[in-house]
């Protein structure tokens, strides 16, 4: 039996048992005998394996698959056949040899680098990545990225996943990453520092720890009252569970299936966390489904969010500036999976509840007063829905790269639910101050990323949105 994928070969083969012993009932042999890894050490491979499945029981295809999804080998063979005279037999039956013989991956290393235009900011980044695979021989990877902005944003990562060692049934996984950034329209500045350890990690669950230390600083001393108690630094101990399910077809341009995604989060393990203690809990549908006409599919979401703060204050219970929600930005519809979060045509924190600044001094006594700023202030409950129809276009130079065009219809909304606003919120009114826009353009899918270039035009706003009806292009990785 042979199964042949695109990158990689997988063969299975079985030799003719004897009668008196059916495949299924044999007993395995102590350990499976493995050829063609030098690099790969055995504690990957083999716990692979020999896992719950064993190839004698679950097929060699499923176990050749197992290692296949490792990504340290190019092709693997499974054999099994029958002991030699020395390894005795049970009342079952004779025991089975299992050889594998695998070729493994060249090329270990992999990098990009690109400069990348953010039309929002109307500034230019540059942003690399280099990946390591397969470093110490336990079919790990390794991967380090940056970006450096113009805007003065500059963000570091850099992480470890290991599929497997020995008798440890989960992955390993840590990240430590290092973020300094403006805030849009506002005189805030972020610093953020964490670590990120995976406890858990199976198809479609998964439990990780997250400690960071974050600071929030206003060196023009501009920011509105209800955000300068929170300018202060905090440490941010949490533990976060997410259920995924993703069978579409395609994150890039779905055109059949579902994806359904859970996340809940718990912050303020650590004794002294002060405002960052909030119990946060996400959702997030997606559904496509095909049309047949001119290879068009429908995709359509809903997405929701709520915090919980448990902090006290003045005011009452207040939520986090930075766990908040917040709406807006030129970010993909259809790739993004993880709660609410994009709004085609309005600006990054450009609607909801916001709060003045306090004015700049003047520059001269003759100098005309300013209008000051606004802060936005986000939201402790969000929602957010779209509809995107995508079809092919009729140049087939195009069809035959995946050029496409779609057109798309997104809405949403997110407010304030602490302990004092909760006596005056209303469901009715929520969904009347609902914010929406449409529009279409053309999606340049690649391998890494989708790039979009549409035309939004602003249904509805309200006084003090950031909204604009133009064209906006969009880079959105899967």
């Amino acid at each position: 039996m042979r199964m042949t994928t695109m990158n990689s070969r997988t063969t299975t083969t079985m030799t003719s048992p004897p009668a008196r012993c059916p495949p299924a009932a044999r007993r395995i042999a102590s350990r499976p005998f493995f050829a063609g890894s030098r690099r790969t050490r055995s504690g990957s491979g083999c716990t692979t394996s020999r896992s719950g499945a064993a190839p004698a029981r679950a097929g060699p295809p499923a176990a050749g698959e197992r290692l296949r999804r490792l990504g340290a080998f190019e092709s693997v063979s499974i054999t099994l056949d029958t002991a030699p005279p020395g390894v005795p037999a049970d009342a079952r039956g004779g025991a089975v040899v299992v050889l594998v013989d695998v070729t493994e991956a060249r090329g270990r290393a992999a990098g990009g680098l690109g400069v990348f235009a953010n039309t929002e900011t109307r500034s230019c980044s540059v942003e690399g990545s280099l990946r390591f695979k397969n470093l110490f021989g336990y079919c790990e990877t390794w991967d380090a990225s940056g970006l450096l902005g113009l805007d003065q944003t500059m963000e570091l990562s850099v992480g470890a996943l290991i599929p497997r060692i020995g008798p440890i049934p989960t992955p390993l996984m840590a990240r430590v990453s290092f973020l300094s950034e403006d805030w849009l329209k506002s005189s805030l500045r972020e610093h953020l520092m964490g670590v990120s350890v995976g406890l858990l990690s199976t198809m479609n669950h998964n439990l990780a720890y997250n400690l960071s230390w974050k600071t929030i600083i206003d060196p023009a001393r501009l920011s509105s009252s209800s955000i300068r108690d929170q300018l202060e630094h905090s440490l941010l101990s949490s533990i976060k569970y997410t259920y995924k399910i993703d069978q579409r077809d395609s994150s890039i341009r779905p055109t059949r299936g579902y994806a359904f995604l859970s996340s809940s989060q718990v912050g303020g393990l650590a004794p002294d966390s002060k405002n960052t203690r909030f119990v946060r809990q996400e959702f997030d549908l997606r559904v496509a489904m095909p049309l047949g006409v001119w290879n068009g599919a429908l995709n359509a979401g809903v997405a929701a969010g709520f915090i919980h703060p448990l902090a006290t204050g003045s005011a009452g219970s207040i939520s986090s500036l930075r766990e908040r929600f917040y709406l807006g930005g030129n970010k993909s519809l259809v790739c993004r999976l993880g709660g609410p979060s994009s709004l085609l045509g309005f600006k990054s924190r450009g609607l909801g509840p916001t709060d003045s600044q306090a004015c700049a001094p003047k520059n001269s006594e003759n100098a005309a007063p300013s209008s000051p700023e606004l802060d936005a202030l986000g939201g402790d409950i969000a929602v957010t829905a779209f509809a995107d129809l995508s079809f092919d276009l009729p140049l087939k130079p195009l069809r035959e790269f995946g050029i496409h065009g779609h057109a798309f219809v997104s809405a949403g909304n997110h407010a304030k639910f602490t302990e004092r606003d909760i006596r005056r919120f209303s469901v009715t009114e929520f969904l009347k101050t609902f914010r929406s826009s449409a529009g279409f353009g053309v999606v340049v899918p690649t391998r890494l990323f989708r790039i979009e270039m549409n035309y939004c035009h602003i249904l509805k706003q309200f006084d003090n949105d950031r909204a604009k009806t133009g064209i906006q292009f969009n880079f959105s990785s899967p």
